[in-house]
């Protein structure tokens, strides 16, 4: 007997466009010799597929199982149709365009298959920079829209040659339906330019490498942007980019070939290396050895951690593979290379990244002493993400690369949410039905270039998405310009405005993550938000219930002696733990250096301008002025950086005993002020400070709340490695976990996530 015939049509919705999956579902089709068809449409893949029953369900099993590795299914739906499919075979028909209920794959390294073709003397791809397959290489970055097709990315002036449309009609070949599939012949070219813009005549990847050797700064167009590259080894040149760019002390971020080209500098726990090398290629803080700073000198100064990236462009490793004098074949790159780049952001002031050619030969000039460009578009500007491991896994510091447009799985489903982050580390966040859609780091929100940036992200996440958000979500405070976008968005379109609570969008963005709904005891660590009371909150143990939230205790308040200016000036912070303590006569002579010290006495005598804040941001900062550790800081969280690389040089020390009070829910920590402010040795200090405070946090949490199981741990201070293993181990013996931040940062750049998920639970009434 015949088995049964069916017809039916099935939906595959997630990220599946531009990652090789409707040349799966051919080739799978074909194996289990069923009829039909496959399209990419603004939904996602619909297939039409007619044959034995039992081999229709064998195809929908293994949608999931089997998916291409960039693929990430979230649904595979299928209903009976009736028969409507009269060919004997199974092919890919055109795309159909409509409301988006898909989104575009991340940009991803290239992958094994197309090194070799590059690095092999044989191959029509000998070299070239712009190699790729389906299963690699750029997609959001190049896209414009959906169905994810040639015409709809920066490949579209480039015509495929004859070979490339027969790599992409032949089903058997890994370039099938590849929609950025290009060569030599038919593809991006690359050029090498001097510094005012005349081009240069030698090969554009050698010219370059020799222009790095000989220390000069070279601008590098990368897959979401423009880097600034130098060679790391080389102080002056690390010096002359630092001075160009204005970034005096700030760490940069290395490139080199592989994990062992690595290893002296940096070392490398369990773990670690296979960070190194996900296909995402995050940029990765490792724990520098002794001798790293004066192997790459200025190149992450006074700081315990070492940023290190591999390549991921094709470019990138033909820099490597030109270093390393072009050898035939992969085998190089199991091996240590001596070449060592520093591959910074080319964002001169503060402003968001260089896409363009033209515009990095107007906003790069002087910083720049050569471009190595290409006539392939960039339409989508994005970031290299940071990341560090923790016992937890990965945790990022800036999630943008490879991670956008990722869609966080929500618990709940509901109308859309358009949620604008805060000031800092800005990022943006839609909502579609159950998912969380966050953008790529937009950056701080202080110049009118990152303010526009936002503006045109929020444009485009609507656009591809193709949802009409019904609310938008924003920080309490009211001169964020985020606060005034969201205000405006808002009027435009008539929809309701929702401000959320700096901390408790903090902790909501955990809870989204996790899908934790109910009641749950929330420890939000940061440097500042706002309060509900307009207070600057900083030191929370909150009580999160949904769209709802408590103020169990936080951290007895710190004056800022001079308002914000204090945020940035750790020794302001000493003074007014110095005031506090009695100690007020000292502070003129101590901070003799500084020529605002008298008028801080004077302010803080007299509580004039001296707001203030629970922020135990502003308590490391307190701790690192009276520590000697860092008067006035070049960037945003140094002093606390510098403190957690002494404390993990120090090594393991008792808290100090009584360093610590608790009255009416508010934790006290100026009795370990006193002591720190008689402390000669910084590393005892540092180490004695963070000791104390997770005693002092375990602590406040038992007595605020007995018998919790688990508590939500997030905001900026929770990327302190010391503080967090030391909470999670002291915690832990207690019986209490520390749910952590895993899919976005735990500091503002997760915010916008928590917002939204505030936001959409307040619509369905939680």
């Amino acid at each position: 007997m015949s088995e049964r015939m069916i017809c039916q049509n099935i939906r595959v919705s997630g990220v599946v466009q531009g990652v090789g999956f409707r040349p799966f579902v051919w080739r799978l089709a074909r194996e289990l010799g069923l009829a039909g068809w496959v399209r990419n449409d603004s939904r996602g893949v619909e297939i039409e597929v007619h044959g034995a029953a039992a081999q229709v369900r064998h195809l929908i099993a293994r949608l999931e199982q089997d998916a291409p590795p960039l693929a990430r299914v979230n649904s595979v739906i299928a209903r009976d149709v009736a028969t409507a499919h009269n060919g004997q075979g199974f092919v890919i028909i055109d795309s159909r365009s409509g409301r988006a209920a898909t989104m575009i794959g991340h940009d991803t390294t290239v992958c094994r298959d197309c090194l070799m073709e590059m690095f092999d003397p044989g191959s029509r791809r000998w070299r070239y920079a712009f190699t790729n397959c389906t299963n690699c290489g750029p997609r959001y970055t190049i896209s414009r829209g959906l169905p994810y097709d040639r015409v709809r990315t920066s490949l579209r002036t480039f015509p495929m040659c004859p070979r490339c449309q027969g790599e992409y009609r032949r089903p058997d070949d890994r370039r099938f339906h590849a929609e950025a599939n290009c060569c030599p012949k038919c593809g991006p070219q690359l050029f090498l330019l001097d510094g005012e813009g005349h081009r240069l005549p030698e090969d554009a990847v050698a010219g370059a490498v020799d222009l790095l050797r000989a220390g000069k700064i070279v601008a590098i167009k990368g897959l979401g942007g423009f880097h600034l590259a130098c060679d790391a080894r080389n102080a002056v040149a690390v010096a002359r980019l630092r001075e160009r760019k204005q970034r005096d002390e700030k760490p940069f971020v290395v490139m080199v070939a592989n994990a062992p080209s690595a290893a002296p500098f940096v070392q490398m726990g369990i773990g670690e290396p296979g960070l190194l090398t996900l296909p995402t290629r995050p940029a990765i803080l490792l724990r520098k050895r002794s001798q790293c700073d004066e192997a790459l000198p200025g190149v992450a100064p006074g700081l315990a951690w070492l940023g290190v990236m591999l390549p991921y462009t094709p470019l990138q490793f033909l820099l490597f593979h030109e270093a390393a004098k072009r050898p035939a074949g992969v085998g190089w790159l199991e091996r240590a290379q001596d070449l060592v780049l520093v591959m910074t952001s080319a964002n001169p002031g503060g402003e968001p990244l260089v896409i363009g050619n033209s515009e990095a030969l107007l906003r790069l000039y002087g910083l720049a002493d050569a471009f190595l460009m290409h006539d392939r578009d960039i339409v989508t500007r994005c970031d290299d993400s940071v990341a560090r491991i923790t016992t937890g896994g990965l945790q990022f510091i800036r999630r943008a690369r490879g991670y956008t447009p990722r869609a966080i799985k929500l618990p709940l489903s509901g109308p859309s949410v358009l949620a604008v982050g805060g000031w800092f580390k800005n990022t943006v966040c839609v909502t579609r039905g159950d998912e969380a859609f966050v953008s790529q780091h937009i950056g701080d929100l202080d110049n009118a270039a990152v303010c526009d940036f936002l503006d045109d992200t929020v444009a485009q996440m609507v656009k591809l998405l193709g949802v009409e958000p019904t609310i938008v979500a924003h920080d309490l405070h009211p001169d964020f310009y985020s606060t005034r976008f969201a205000a405006e968005f808002a009027q435009q379109r008539r929809l309701p405005l929702l401000g959320v609570q700096h901390h408790h969008a903090h902790a909501a963005a955990v809870l989204a993550e996790h899908g934790m709904q109910g009641s749950t005891l929330a420890l939000s660590l940061d440097g500042v938000g706002t309060g509900s009371d307009g207070a600057a909150w900083g030191g929370e143990l909150l009580s999160v219930d949904g769209a709802r939230f408590e103020r169990l205790g936080h951290l007895v308040p710190l004056t800022l002696p001079g308002g914000d200016r204090a945020a940035n000036e750790p020794w302001r912070m000493a003074a007014a733990a110095l005031h506090r303590i009695g100690r007020t006569s000292e502070i003129s002579e101590r901070f003799a250096s500084q020529a605002a010290a008298s008028a801080v006495t004077q302010m803080l005598s007299a509580d004039i301008h001296c707001p203030p804040t629970s922020s135990m941001g502003r308590m490391f900062d307190a701790a690192a002025g009276l520590l000697g550790i860092k008067a006035v800081m070049a960037y945003e969280g140094q002093a606390a950086m510098l403190m957690e690389g002494l404390a993990q040089r120090y090594g393991d020390i008792l808290p100090l005993d009584q360093g610590w009070r608790i009255d009416q829910g508010r934790l006290d920590l100026l009795p370990l002020l006193a002591v720190l402010a008689d402390e000669k040795n910084a590393e005892r200090g540092a180490a004695l400070f963070h000791a104390t405070v997770v005693a002092a946090i375990t602590d406040w949490v038992r007595v605020l709340a007995p018998g919790t199981r688990a508590v939500v741990g997030s905001g900026g201070c929770f990327l302190n490695q010391v503080l967090v293993r030391g909470l999670r181990a002291r915690l832990g013996a207690q019986g209490v976990q520390i749910i952590e931040a895993r899919q976005v940062p735990p500091n503002d750049g997760g915010l916008s996530v928590g917002q939204a998920w505030v936001a959409l639970q307040h619509l369905l009434g939680r």
